[in-house]
């Protein structure tokens, strides 16, 4: 283990200095932390909730001493979490992991749920290289869609594309449909995408069908964040140790797995 990870993976504790309510179900909190603050688009902390349990966060964005995570409300500990106030310590690791490639030229973003908060950070930084950022954003519902205002911000030319399965905010479809039409009429320099994991295997196979350059952020269970519990297996990577980006070429690699089965608590494998 090099120096630097040592480092990073040591446990810090720190207080919430700022609490950002982004949906019913989604809050986003500002952690005080100068090792967290030196992350890059992609990667992600471990992030301790006292008493209760230890979970894999990714990064919506990081500088000047802060990092600001993007939190749903899902089971024990992001309930314990969401119900933290400012002040209120909390222990991190990272940030670990690696992290997107930041690409030029004409690049697409597409992103599901809290995925796109990884996508936000990243669509920032390339904000200034790219000569054309287009993004689409799916969600089940309005409400759900999160940080609509920045991702407009960061468009080339046009707004983001909104996407909802139920039609209460810009298209009824799912994140991929318009993904297809976009493919057949223009060219893309890299599509990235992170989200559930069944958006990702669309997203991946009809960029495999047209070998378009893709870069994926996979979300799977991690417990330990370093590749040594085995938890986030899929096929021959440690999605923590390995990912959690990886390219067209290695997803094609867990094609068998991805958006298929994962491993769960007790080890055996479930649906995705």
């Amino acid at each position: 283990m090099s120096a630097y990870h040592t480092k990073t993976n040591q446990l810090r504790t720190t207080p919430i200095t700022d609490i950002k309510v982004e949906s019913p179900t989604v809050k986003t909190f500002t952690l005080k932390d100068d090792q967290a603050s030196k992350a890059h688009p992609g990667q992600f902390l471990m992030l301790w909730i006292p008493g209760v349990d230890e979970i894999p966060i990714s990064i919506l964005d990081a500088a000047n001493g802060e990092v600001k995570v993007t939190v749903k409300q899902v089971g024990d500990a992001t309930r314990h979490l969401h119900n933290m106030n400012v002040g209120d310590l909390v222990g991190v690791r990272g940030p670990l992991g690696n992290s997107f490639t930041e690409t030029r030229g004409r690049v697409l973003l597409i992103g599901g749920g809290t995925g796109t908060a990884p996508l936000l950070f990243l669509a920032k930084r390339l904000a200034t290289k790219a000569d054309r950022l287009s993004f689409i954003v799916g969600a089940k519902t309005k409400s759900e869609i999160l940080f609509a205002d920045q991702l407009d911000a960061v468009c080339t030319d046009e707004a983001a594309i909104t996407t909802t399965e139920d039609g209460s905010l810009g298209l009824q479809c799912l994140a991929t449909e318009p993904l297809e039409k976009l493919l057949v009429k223009e060219k893309f320099n890299m599509v990235y995408t992170c989200g559930p994991e069944k958006m990702v295997r669309k997203i991946f196979d009809l960029a495999e069908q047209r070998q378009i350059p893709m870069e994926a952020s996979l979300e799977r269970l991690m417990r330990c964040g370093i590749g040594l519990c085995g938890s986030c297996v899929i096929g021959k990577y440690r999605v923590c140790r390995d990912g959690p980006v990886f390219n067209l070429a290695q997803l094609s690699e867990i094609k068998d797995e991805l958006g298929i089965e994962k491993l769960s608590f007790d080890g055996s494998y479930i649906d995705v």
